[in-house]
């Protein structure tokens, strides 16, 4: 093989190596998909009390205390919310919120709404 195909060719090989490292990684850090909301006054799967007004959230596999922008992709509002929780239980949910995040949102009279969400 010539030196110049050989060059092209590892060039295109780390092009594709980064160009899938970086996807991996952005669908890693971003998810979308429908959430609801609930408000309780028992213990969370954290071990503290859920305060429905605080801006806290349900993930199943998120670390307790991780920090997740949410936004309404009907309406484009924003809030930042701690995972405290676990769950939804419900198929086809990807997060719950606590009743003071989903009235931030907009989507109290609904009960669920599309969402992402990125770790912030």
């Amino acid at each position: 093989m010539k030196k110049t195909n050989q060059t092209a060719l590892a060039a295109v090989t780390i092009a594709a190596g980064l160009m899938v490292g970086g996807a991996s990684a952005s669908a890693g850090a971003a998810q979308c998909g429908r959430a609801s909301w609930y408000s309780l006054h028992s213990k969370t799967a954290s071990g503290e009390r859920m305060n429905p007004s605080a801006l806290t959230a349900a993930h199943r596999t998120l670390p307790f205390g991780t920090r997740l922008k949410v936004t309404n992709k009907s309406n484009g509002r924003s809030v930042v919310v701690r995972i405290n929780d676990r769950g939804p239980f419900i198929k086809g949910r990807v997060l719950d919120l606590s009743r003071g995040a989903a009235n931030q949102l907009g989507f109290i009279s609904s009960g669920q709404t599309a969402v992402c969400m990125a770790r912030v």
